[in-house]
């Protein structure tokens, strides 16, 4: 927002304008401590207090994330809790019974309170500060630089893409800052800034003070001038005009005719200050010219203006006036916004702006012109550069789940249920324990020979094993639990086994695991969940894995090496 060196140069455009920054929602402090240890004893079995470490981890997370850093570490932080929302959800939200806590944030433009007992609320809310954030590093950006400019796009680029991510896959939310037509023109608005610093980096490189420069100069005005009007038009229809603050209305008006005014004082200078097309010149200015304008300029041949001084100070003449009336509007729609008023940068472009057009009528004006000035016709908008929206890159912070002592999810989540663990005594017998094995972590109990020693102890197809001799095997892989059985002597081994209700054949169990889909609360769809589900490496696919490998695989015998059991079911 400095001025640089040279401002009176035709492309320095003197001041970087403000841009719109978003305020972050704020949220009140929440303690799981006692809804997570009752849903662990209860649910999983285990004793609620010995996972106090993990919950205040959690906790202590969720409360750095309320006050995130102005930069990088700030977003990571926001990523972060996002994505360990993944592993609360599908640990602790049973689709048929809530946690008993409510998620309570405020509304970014209004500061009202809402509370949903959803997780998608609070994951929706942290994904908009995720947003916000965006905009408040590409706002502060020092735009008077090439590298400024390509963060603050950047920025403004991922801003747009949080925003839209949120709207595509999050609705019904309780705060009008996360409705549907509040992220519409909030991606709108993100695009509209994206724009104007490509117009302000074009000022920046371009070198040439030639004639297709500055028509391409003209063109990219108009193209902010666009999308600025479009922003405005969505702030002002009726579910949104009421909310946002009339400052930020003002400001996207103002920035539509100062655009407007720019396209047509850059369409001036080309004609006027560029010497009279050459034949050679001839047919790629007539090329050019010919996409300028929406309508084409009353007068001579398109050939005769381009190559005669007096038609071209005529045309360009006609966009000055109409560059000066637009200036004068921007200042009038600008006097009306008190804040606005007190913010003396955009005092400073839009006078500079003004004043810079009217001295150029001045100098292209003469006493001799009996001739009426036109009224120029519209700039065609085009732009070389076209804003991206950059969808968030969720798997560019890594998180480990902290409940993961709890077993893997493609069993252990609020999803399934089982019945209480077993514990099974099992003697070797002639043929082995007499049952075959699947899958790792956890291993699955795939077939119970009748009358084997197994079907006595009461083991049942689709059973999981989940601990052997004492040791836990949650997460042992099948060659780890086989050479656990394997080192068993005359005493025998105990093993835990637990079987998840309505899947008592080793199918259903697959199916049950495969079904891990999450989706509650204010989701709109599963999109969000089963991006996430790739997070997770013992997802249900294992068991799909398994069950398709050995499908087409004849069962092994006892006699082959362990070593030998790879993905193939093997009996014991």
């Amino acid at each position: 927002m400095r001025m640089r060196a040279g401002a009176e140069n035709l492309f320095s455009e003197s001041i970087s304008v403000p841009m719109i920054p978003l305020g972050l929602k704020e949220t009140k402090e929440l303690d799981l401590l006692v809804p997570l240890k009752d849903l662990i004893s209860e649910h999983y079995g285990e004793e609620g207090i010995l996972f106090e470490k993990e919950i205040k981890e959690f906790m202590e997370l969720r409360q750095a994330m309320r006050t995130p850093s102005r930069n990088e570490a700030g977003l990571e932080l926001l990523m972060e809790y996002y994505n360990q929302l993944y592993f609360l959800d599908s640990r602790f939200f049973p689709p048929t019974k809530s946690l008993g806590v409510f998620f309570h944030w405020y509304d970014s433009l209004t500061g009202v309170p809402s509370h949903q007992r959803a997780l998608a609320f609070e994951k929706g809310s942290v994904l908009f500060n995720i947003g916000a954030l965006h905009t408040q590093i590409g706002a502060r950006q020092d735009r008077a630089s090439l590298p400024g400019l390509n963060q603050a796009i950047d920025a403004f680029q991922k801003a747009a893409g949080a925003f839209n991510y949120l709207k595509e896959n999050f609705s019904n939310a309780p705060s009008l800052d996360m409705s549907a037509a509040s992220l519409n023109m909030l991606v709108r608005l993100m695009v509209a800034q994206v724009q104007e610093c490509v117009f302000e980096k074009m000022t920046l490189l371009c070198a040439q003070h030639d004639f297709l420069t500055r028509l391409q100069l003209a063109q990219e005005a108009a193209r902010v001038e666009d999308v600025y009007s479009l922003v405005h038009q969505t702030m002002t229809q009726a579910h949104v005009k009421d909310y946002v603050p009339f400052s930020w209305t003002t400001m996207v008006h103002v920035k539509s005719e100062h655009f407007k005014a720019l396209s047509h004082y850059f369409a001036a200078i080309a004609l006027c200050d560029c010497p009279a097309a050459s034949d050679a010149e001839l047919p790629e200015q007539e090329k050019a010219f010919i996409q300028f304008h929406v309508t084409m300029p009353e007068g001579p041949s398109l050939r005769v203006l381009l190559q005669d001084p007096e038609e071209r100070r005529k045309l360009g003449k006609a966009h000055l006036k109409k560059a000066i009336m637009k200036h004068e509007e921007a200042m009038r729609i600008h006097g009306l916004c008190k804040i606005l008023r007190k913010m003396d940068i955009l005092q400073e472009v839009l006078s500079f702006a003004h004043k810079r057009s009217l001295s150029k009528y001045s100098e292209i004006d003469h006493e001799e012109d009996f001739f009426e000035t036109g009224d120029a016709p519209d700039i065609h908008p085009k732009t070389h550069q076209k804003p991206e929206i950059k969808s968030p890159n969720f798997s560019q912070v890594k998180v480990t789940d902290l409940f993961h002592r709890l077993g893997p999810l493609s069993v252990f989540s609020a999803k399934n249920k089982w019945y209480p663990a077993r514990r099974v005594h099992l003697m070797r017998g002639e043929n082995g324990f007499g049952f075959t094995l699947r899958g790792d972590s956890p291993v699955l109990i795939a077939g119970v020979i009748p009358g084997g020693c197994a079907a006595e102890a009461g083991l049942k197809e689709g059973d999981y094993i989940i601990s052997v001799n004492g040791k836990d095997c949650k997460w042992s892989k099948h060659a780890e639990v086989v050479q656990l059985l394997k080192s068993t002597g005359e005493e025998g081994v105990e093993i835990s086994v637990i079987t998840l209700q309505g899947s008592e054949g080793p199918k259903a169990a697959d199916k049950k695991a495969a079904a891990m889909s999450s989706g509650s609360g204010i989701l709109k769809s599963n999109k969000e969940n089963s991006r996430k589900s790739l997070m997770n490496s013992k997802s249900a696919s294992t068991l799909l894995v398994w069950s398709k490998k050995s499908k087409r695989s004849k069962k092994s015998t006892y006699g082959i090496p362990f070593t030998a059991v790879g993905d193939n079911e093997a009996m014991y």
